[in-house]
């Protein structure tokens, strides 16, 4: 199976779907750019999903669900938000199908045209600020702290599994806010939440910054982001937080009540990750055996192999291994197929990469031991099988501390300095990753940039340092390095 894998050298981008296809995560669709995300695709989301729900609870919001459908005069009521989105939005415009008179199907019933056409959902500020208008009526119904987990569509044209996809599974939160001030800090607080959840649970690493101007969320004022490396130099938005002033509380007309009984327009923030992450963990870890899942996320972290099958005496004392591994929280499964061999089942576990694998014989039986085989590394260890519990417990926190560690060093030794173009644009051919160079701040040098080499500005990193240079491509003054990289 893992033969049947290109692999990252040869052609990183076909390595990429073919892991994704041969291990199971998401398979293509009959409907053009979407895809059929498979039961380890969403095992794995599911496991996203709850922690990133969990730490959301933690900080106090709240979920709601809001229709999928928007009316299009929503879009208009904010002229940046409807210029972002335009190009992108799919829309209904008939409510009904007929039989087609010649017999031949169904086809649009022409009298069943809709008065306003309603747009699929491509994100819910325009909904969702339409409805806190009634929510909201004085200082006490604030903050109002609002998470939603739903699908979404985006009429792409050029779609890849998972980090590209005309419909894709996210959450979105949408706060409204008292102050200026509370607005902000709640953009800041979400974006931590993204970076730790990233790091300690994705175990990729990212730099935190806010965008460019030219790259924030369209009717944002400021966009904070988190963006990871991946295995081929590229850069991934892996989640973003927006902080929307008071424009989307104007185009609705949402005001408060504050304390000294005045009136005025409520402060916003929006932020959202999706199942893009699915792919950014791919490509951060897996290799060209299979895929790689950090121990947290991984929906089984330890499978046992009894060998060469499932007899009696091997199922009771695998039992028992699974029965004190799940009592330390450990996800475990016993392979309990008798019609597949076990170098068969191996191939298909690293393929899938779980985390770790037990195998276990007659002969282990009889010398009291177990053998232990790690898919990070792929080292195998023959150890007690009377601490195995314990051993494969301290592995697990290994697998994930390693892991970290890996891309932190690959993103180390791709972040490099370049003071002119002509030193840009051989790092960007030669070596890619992060590219920590001065700009002079206008889009026109921006814009140029990216034009001439497809790198964009991925962020102004949070310990952004006054330093005084040159921007590479103007020659005009620059107060400081922001990040460039070519990204997904």
């Amino acid at each position: 199976m893992a033969k049947a894998i290109t692999t990252r050298e040869e052609n990183y981008s076909q390595w990429y779907n073919d892991i994704v296809k041969k291990a199971g995560l998401a398979d293509h669709s009959a409907v053009r750019g979407c895809m059929v995300i498979k039961p380890l695709g969403f095992a794995i989301w599911e496991n996203m999903k709850a922690q990133l729900d969990a730490m959301f609870k933690d900080t106090g919001h709240v979920n709601a669900y809001f229709p999928l459908f928007i009316p299009k005069s929503f879009l208009s009521k904010e002229a940046d938000h409807v210029e972002g989105f335009a190009k992108e939005c799919a829309v209904v415009t008939h409510h009904r199908l007929m039989n087609n008179p010649d017999g031949s199907g169904v086809v649009v019933d022409p009298s069943a045209k809709l008065e306003e056409e309603l747009i699929v959902r491509p994100t819910s500020e325009t909904i969702i600020w339409n409805t806190y208008k009634d929510w909201i009526q004085s200082y006490r119904d604030l903050p109002l702290l609002i998470n939603q987990w739903a699908n979404v569509v985006r009429w792409e044209m050029r779609t890849r599994p998972f980090l590209r996809t005309a419909e894709f599974l996210w959450q979105e939160g949408h706060t409204a806010h008292a102050t200026r001030e509370e607005a902000i800090e709640e953009a800041k607080l979400i974006h931590e939440v993204y970076a730790r959840f990233a790091e300690d649970y994705m175990a990729m690493p990212v730099i935190k910054g806010a965008k460019s101007a030219n790259e924030r969320f369209a009717g944002a004022e400021e966009t904070y982001t988190i963006e990871a490396l991946m295995q081929d130099g590229k850069a991934l938005q892996a989640g973003t937080s927006h902080f929307l002033g008071q424009n989307f509380a104007k185009a609705f007309d949402v005001k408060f009540l504050n304390e000294n009984n005045q009136e005025e327009h409520v402060w916003a923030t929006s932020w959202g990750v999706s199942t893009r992450l699915v792919g950014g963990l791919v490509m951060s870890h897996s290799d060209d055996d299979g895929l790689v899942i950090p121990p947290r996320l991984a929906p089984t972290q330890v499978v046992i192999v009894p060998i060469p099958k499932p007899l009696p005496e091997i199922m009771e004392k695998a039992e028992a291994i699974a029965a004190a591994l799940k009592a330390k929280g450990v996800r475990v499964k016993i392979d309990k197929d008798a019609k597949k061999r076990p170098g068969f089942k191996f191939a298909q576990y690293e393929l899938e990469g779980v985390p770790v694998r037990l195998g276990l014989g007659k002969r282990d039986l009889a010398n009291g031991t177990i053998e232990v085989a790690r898919r990070d590394t792929k080292e195998k260890v023959s150890i007690d099988i009377a601490g195995v519990d314990r051993y494969v417990e301290q592995l697990l926190h290994d697998i994930q501390s390693g892991l970290l560690q890996k891309a932190k060093d690959y993103r180390t030794e791709h972040t490099t300095e370049a003071d002119n173009m002509d030193d840009f644009r051989g790092t960007l051919d030669e070596k890619g990753g992060f590219i920590s160079a001065h700009w002079d701040g206008t889009a026109e040098s921006e814009l140029k940039i990216k034009e001439m080499t497809k790198a964009t500005i991925r962020c102004i990193p949070n310990d952004f340092k006054e330093e005084k240079g040159s921007c590479i491509l103007s020659g005009k003054p620059s107060k400081g390095r922001v990040l460039f990289a070519k990204a997904y």
